[in-house]
């Protein structure tokens, strides 16, 4: 392999790698509220099946995992997964959490993905529910629109 070109792919894996991590999805729903109010950002909640809704998988695939979006999140979100997996065992704190969430904001009742967008001051400002293909830049538009109303 050319010099030049392993330089390039080795930055831009560092960069991408870079921006994933700094916009970690985070479990405990306390603390990312605590965060979103100390740093002043929205919180968005991916209430998903992980390791089995199909929905949810391609969303992450096709939105939650690509640079534009986990660019755009560094800045202006806090990043919070509440996940129902079949497969994996989550702590059990985090998993009461997460079935006092899912009534909490009726995602009992709209399914899976269901994303929620809250202000710094954990007021619900919008909710998508299922995924129909959407990319990042409809994703980051959908949010601009309803922090631009807060």
């Amino acid at each position: 392999m050319n010099l030049r070109i392993f330089s390039c792919l080795l930055v831009a894996g560092s960069f991408l790698t870079t921006i994933a991590r700094g916009s970690d999805w985070k479990a405990d729903y306390e603390q990312a509220l605590a965060t979103a109010k100390v740093a002043r950002k929205c919180v968005l909640l991916d209430f998903t099946g992980s390791d089995w809704c199909g929905p949810c998988i391609e969303m992450k695939k096709v939105v939650f995992s690509q640079p534009a979006f986990l660019s755009y999140a560094k800045t202006n979100l806090i990043l919070v997964e509440v996940d129902y997996p079949r497969r994996k065992v989550l702590p059990e704190k985090i998993a009461k959490q997460n079935a006092r969430l899912l009534h909490q904001y009726g995602v009992d009742n709209s399914g899976y993905p269901t994303v929620i967008l809250l202000s710094p001051d954990g007021k619900a400002l919008g909710q998508l529910e299922g995924y129909d293909g959407e990319r990042p830049a409809d994703i980051i538009a959908w949010i601009e629109k309803l922090r631009t109303k807060s």
